[in-house]
């Protein structure tokens, strides 16, 4: 479970691609060549690596057919690649494009590359990706200011030491790092302790335990068209417990007939874990052998609030189904939207409102309109009306308006569109003391649209890593 190197990389069309961070681990490398032998590809030069790695993502030469990039064959459903290089196929290497950004890590493979084994038993990529994407929220807020990214840019070796120490991801919140070694914490004196483990804890335990699903949605109400949706939740928690290295295991449980969850990906703490939970990906289709549950997760918590796991699940129906339609006469623009919660959804919003933009049509000059329920608001600009639903969601809404989408914004506490819980029981705890502890779950709403069913709509549908 280590990294052979890591790279942030740029491109620009215009001048090319450069290379602005990169990291090898050499002990790991030695590694590499131990547990690979002859099918070892050694790690090429930064330049030789970016020129292959930009080849490979198609951002130069695209124009050019090459049959091992470009064949019907070979068609990638994931973010890993197989860098074609001097010294043979470099794989896997795990990259994605983020802002401009190019992100890429190689993981260690602790076996020979061929056959190359089933990216599930990779431990090294989800650690991987949990780094780069650390990588990521570090540097994107200095994204536009070009003065500050390279400022942060040059603090990444130094927060690396700290970070992935001789190719280890231990800790993949690189924001809360300090670039200097003044306030490095010296290693545990208890041998039990794991690294990402900062401090003992003192006091009552207790565990905190939040669900966080969110669903993307694309309506078009066309028949030619199939509208889409994808849900994807994340388990966050925050275990205060005494001891160098307390023993934790949850348990989620999904109800009867639930959708199984899909694409696990666990935190680095997570001490063991059935092979069965990982094997569910969403690019195959369900059937009656998919692991539906419990899911449970023992594991080492770290000092502070982490994300246990991630995934992902086909649900059966989106939770407010839509229809909009926008028709222009003369200088007029008449809408009218419906909107349902569907009957399996709990009816208890802490809100939800309707999002009506305008784009380029100058600001509304009169309104005239009907709503059923809620209340109608137009923004300060004139150029968004804000329908605010409320509490309670009604069957259905009419207003007359403009615009090209309907965007809707919602939170349901108490609620997941999996029915994915943690039972509060099911929480083990291997430690002094009775613990408190506390379960929530919650949907929100990202990119809920619905698209003017009288007009042409995008029907491109934006992955995670978009």
């Amino acid at each position: 479970m280590a990294l052979r190197a890591l790279w942030v990389l740029r491109h620009d069309p215009g001048a090319g691609g450069a290379v602005l961070f990169s990291r090898r681990y050499p002990t790991v490398e030695i590694r590499a060549e131990t547990f690979n032998g002859s099918t070892h590809v050694p790690v090429p030069s930064d330049s030789a690596f970016l020129k292959a790695l930009l080849f490979e993502l198609r951002l130069i030469d695209d124009h050019i057919f090459v049959e091992h990039r470009d064949t019907c064959t070979r068609i990638n459903h994931s973010s890993v690649y197989s860098v074609r290089t001097e010294g043979g196929d470099l794989w896997p290497v795990l990259a994605f494009q983020k802002s401009g950004l190019i992100y890429a890590c190689l993981p260690l493979v602790e076996e020979t590359l061929e056959p190359r084994p089933p990216l599930l038993t990779v431990s090294g990529l989800s650690q991987g990706l949990a780094l780069l994407l650390g990588i990521v929220d570090y540097i994107s807020p200095s994204r536009k200011n070009e003065a500050e990214m390279s400022a942060k840019i040059g603090q990444l070796r130094n927060l690396l030491i700290q970070a992935c120490p001789l190719g280890t991801p231990l800790n993949t919140n690189i924001r809360s790092l300090n670039s200097s070694f003044d306030d490095i914490q010296e290693m545990p004196a208890d041998e039990n302790q794991p690294a990402w483990r900062s401090n003992t804890y003192k006091g009552k335990p207790q565990v905190n335990v939040c669900i966080t699903e969110k669903v993307k949605c694309m309506q078009y109400d066309k028949r030619d068209v199939v509208d889409m949706w994808q849900v994807y939740g994340a388990v966050n928690c925050k275990c205060d417990i005494e001891g160098a290295a307390p023993n934790v295991t949850l348990s989620l449980n999904l109800p009867t007939n639930g959708p199984p969850l899909q694409d696990i990906v666990v935190h680095h703490c997570v001490t063991s874990v059935d092979p069965a939970m990982l094997m569910s990906s969403s690019a195959e289709p369900l059937d009656d052998s998919v692991y539906n549950g419990p899911y449970k997760f023992p594991f080492i918590p770290p000092s502070d609030s982490f994300n246990l796991c991630y995934y992902t699940s086909q649900v059966p129906v989106p939770p407010i189904l839509g229809c909009y339609q926008l028709i222009e006469e003369g200088s007029q623009l008449k809408i009218t939207v419906n909107l349902k919660l569907h009957e399996s959804i709990k009816n208890s919003f802490e809100y939800c409102e309707a999002r009506i933009p305008f784009f380029n049509r100058g600001p509304i000059a009169q309104l005239e309109y009907k709503v059923s329920y809620g209340q109608l608001d137009l923004s300060r600009e004139k150029s968004l009306l804000v329908w605010v639903i409320g509490k309670e969601h009604p069957t259905d809404y009419v207003c007359t308006g403009n615009t090209a989408y309907v965007k809707l914004y919602f939170r349901i506490p108490d609620f997941t569109l999996t029915g994915c819980y943690a039972d509060q029981h099911s929480v083990q705890i291997f430690a002094p003391g009775k613990p408190k502890i506390t379960a929530s779950r919650e949907l929100i709403s990202s990119d809920y649209y619905i698209w003017n069913s009288k007009a042409p709509a995008p029907t491109t549908y934006k992955t995670l890593f978009d």
